[in-house]
């Protein structure tokens, strides 16, 4: 399980530098492509081999800089909820001002690790200037200049230590599905359409969460459990349906799940906030199966389904090779068809490939279209293997691993995808020195 690090501070003390700084070293080495939206507000992190998911509250108080302060008190309580660690940032240009003190009081009353961090720290006097927010009340202070970095790796080292142990919880081996997706696209209604009125409930398992619950389910000959991002008890402090607090609970169904079941609607589109949520489940590693809700409302000769799926797969790119189902839980239309979707994905996910079978076919695909050179340099592939971690992931031995680029590794998940069954499963493929 991936533990969540909020950021909280009042508007323009540079906690989206700090975020996306904190972000990029990673997503900049992953997938310089994979076109995800600019505007994210969470992602993962990672240091010191230990990883953690990451959301910048700011970005989710629209308007101006003199915001309501209720809306941060909202954004504060949010995360005192929901993090596991909070970084709360001021800026020492700036001083201590009157929603800093604001906050400071919410965060005193908390027992989670709270991390009070300076920003725009970048010369000594600065530095003496910091000495002023002993006065919050919350001890120790962090210097950071997140425009630069300097300060950040001290901080980091502390956070990760702070950070609760995630118990992995093996020992129930039915697919775990988490239904995910943005207010109201019909999370409650596909829910509640699974499981019908007579509610098919063996047991309740506490999930992660205090109160996100897992429940067992037997419908339609499958036996899984559903983590329920939509049925959970609303906050009651929490009064309308914050972006914000969908996302935080939608990471952490999916750092909770084997599949994410993500519902859209289909009045609405493929939108951002979809996009995100799939990129999510997608650098989590989870198998993926959209939903396409309320196709019942839809004018059908406006957009057939070949259409629709059309322009989800290209906003979806590269990663294009997932189900998509088209349902109205309203009706129950297909209902069945996205259960059984889900746990076909469940399946390929497990799927392990005989290394034997894996060279066979793979050898003869890079034979017949090798890497293309790199500055007069041949790379040549000797031996294939999926390597023994969870989700499928596979190691290619060359004698110039450095020399294979993005598009090359595109075509061999592509091949493979062709020829063995990895649909909704995102696979990873490494090349090493031989």
């Amino acid at each position: 399980m991936g533990n969540i690090v909020a950021i909280v501070g009042r508007p323009n003390v540079g906690k989206s530098t700090f975020f996306n700084r904190l972000i990029q070293r990673r997503e900049a080495i992953t997938d310089a492509v994979s076109g995800v939206t600019r505007d994210r507000h969470y992602g993962k992190s990672e240091w010191n081999g230990q990883e953690f998911t990451l959301i910048d509250t700011g970005g989710y108080v629209k308007g101006s800089d003199d915001i309501f302060e209720a809306e941060i008190d909202k954004q504060v309580e949010l995360a005192i909820d929901e993090a596991d660690a909070i970084i709360f940032m001021v800026d020492v240009e700036a001083g201590i001002t009157g929603m800093d003190e604001d906050v400071a009081k919410l965060l005193r009353k908390v027992k989670k690790p709270i991390f009070l961090v300076i920003n725009k720290v970048d010369n000594s006097k600065r530095n003496a200037d910091a000495v002023e927010f002993y006065a919050l009340g919350l001890g120790d202070y962090y210097t950071i200049a997140s425009i630069n970095g300097s300060g950040t790796g001290e901080l980091l080292d502390d956070l990760v230590k702070a950070l609760p142990e995630k118990e992995e919880t093996e020992e129930d081996e039915l697919p775990r599905f988490a239904v995910v997706g943005r207010p109201n696209a019909g999370k409650s209604s596909f829910i509640n359409a699974l499981i019908g009125e007579d509610r098919y409930i063996v047991t309740d398992i506490a999930g992660t969460t205090r109160d996100s619950i897992d429940t067992k389910y037997n419908r339609f000959g499958f036996d899984f459990n559903l983590v329920d991002t939509a049925g959970i008890r609303r906050k009651t402090k929490v009064k309308d349906d914050l972006e914000f607090y969908s996302v935080m609970r939608s990471v952490r169904a999916i750092e909770h799940c084997d599949v994410a079941i993500l519902v859209i609607d289909a009045t609405r589109g493929f939108e951002g906030q979809d996009q995100n949520i799939f990129w999510l489940a997608v650098k989590n590693k989870k198998g993926v199966v959209i939903l396409v809700n309320k196709w019942d409302l839809v004018e059908k000769d406006t957009k057939t389904t070949k259409e629709f799926e059309t322009i989800i797969r290209r906003q979806i790119e590269p990663f294009t090779d997932v189900p998509i189902v088209f349902i109205s839980a309203l009706t129950k239309q297909r209902i069945f068809k996205a259960i059984e979707t889900s746990v076909t994905v469940y399946n390929s996910r497990k799927n392990r490939i005989s290394t034997s079978k894996l060279n066979e076919t793979m050898l003869d695909i890079v034979t017949n279209n090798p890497p293309p050179a790199y500055k007069g340099k041949f790379v040549k592939i000797k031996f294939c293997t999926q390597l023994p971690t969870p989700t499928p992931q596979f190691a290619f031995f060359c004698n110039l691993p450095q020399y294979v680029k993005d598009p090359y590794k595109r075509y061999l998940e592509n091949r493979m995808r062709d020829i063995f069954d990895f649909n909704g499963v995102p696979i990873i493929i490494y090349f090493r020195k031989k």
